[in-house]
Formats: structure tokens, C-alpha cells, sequence
């Protein structure tokens, strides 16, 4: 009987031991793959006075951006100084900056896309836009 018990407390033990690795392990596995997780910033300037109606146009895009797997963090309009009172700022979040590409690639071809861009082209909103891809620092809070 003694054997019995040792032999399941041993067995026990080992499958404790399985389970804290397989643990483990997952959460290796999901650091490597939330590392590879970017965050792109999108800054628009617009031309003057033309802020509310790129903000609207965005509104009504933002399904569109989702349909394609954009994943926006959130959309931003500066207040209070004077300088960033013709910009509009939105922030996407991608699984990797290959996704990213594939993404945007869908999304341009999208013919729904051609309508904003011939509207675009002829309401001139957009004067430039700058765009930078970041990765999150180890102590961010947002990965």
C-alpha cells in the first residue's frame, strides 16, 4: 500500500511539474509573439480650418479600417495650442508590421477606399502625413 501511495505521490508530483512548464512556456510563447506587436502613429496635418471635416471623414472610414483588421487605438484632436490646431492624430495597433502591410494593402484596394481618395483628392484636406512604427519598451504598460 505504502508503494501505492508513493507511486501517486510521485505521479502527482510529475504531473505538477508538466503543468508549471506547459505554464511556463505558454508564457514565453506569448511574450514572443506580443514582441513582434507594433503600434503605428499617424499625425495628419491639415489644411487650415479643415480639421472637423477630416475628423468626420475618419468617422465615417473607421468601419472600413476595421473591416480590414486596422485596429485603431483611438483618434485624437489636439486642443488648446494654437500650433496643433490643423492636425488629426490616430494610433493603430498591428501583430506584426507584416500584418501592418497586409492590412493597408487590403484597405487601399478596397473600392470603397477609391471613394475617400477621389474625395480627397478633390477637397484637398491632407496637406502631409507623418507615420512611424514603434514597439512597445519591455516596461510599457501597452504591448
Amino acid at each position: 500500500m505504502s508503494r501505492i501511495k508513493t507511486w501517486k505521490g510521485q505521479c502527482w508530483a510529475l504531473c505538477g511539474v508538466a503543468l508549471i512548464s506547459a505554464a511556463a512556456a505558454s508564457l514565453v510563447t506569448a511574450q514572443v509573439i506580443s514582441s513582434s506587436r507594433v503600434f503605428e502613429l499617424n499625425i495628419y496635418h491639415v489644411s487650415p480650418g479643415k480639421a472637423r471635416a477630416l475628423e468626420a471623414r475618419f468617422r465615417d472610414a473607421s468601419g472600413l479600417l476595421s473591416r480590414h483588421g486596422l485596429n485603431v487605438m483611438g483618434y485624437w484632436v489636439p486642443e488648446g495650442d494654437p500650433v496643433w490646431n490643423d492636425t488629426f492624430i490616430y494610433l493603430v495597433a498591428h501583430a506584426s508590421r507584416d500584418e501592418a502591410d497586409r492590412n493597408w494593402s487590403a484597405f487601399h484596394a478596397d473600392p470603397q477606399f477609391q471613394k475617400y481618395e477621389k474625395a480627397e483628392d478633390a477637397e484637398h484636406l491632407i496637406q502631409s502625413v507623418d507615420t512611424v512604427y514603434m514597439r512597445p519598451a519591455a516596461y510599457s504598460k501597452l504591448k
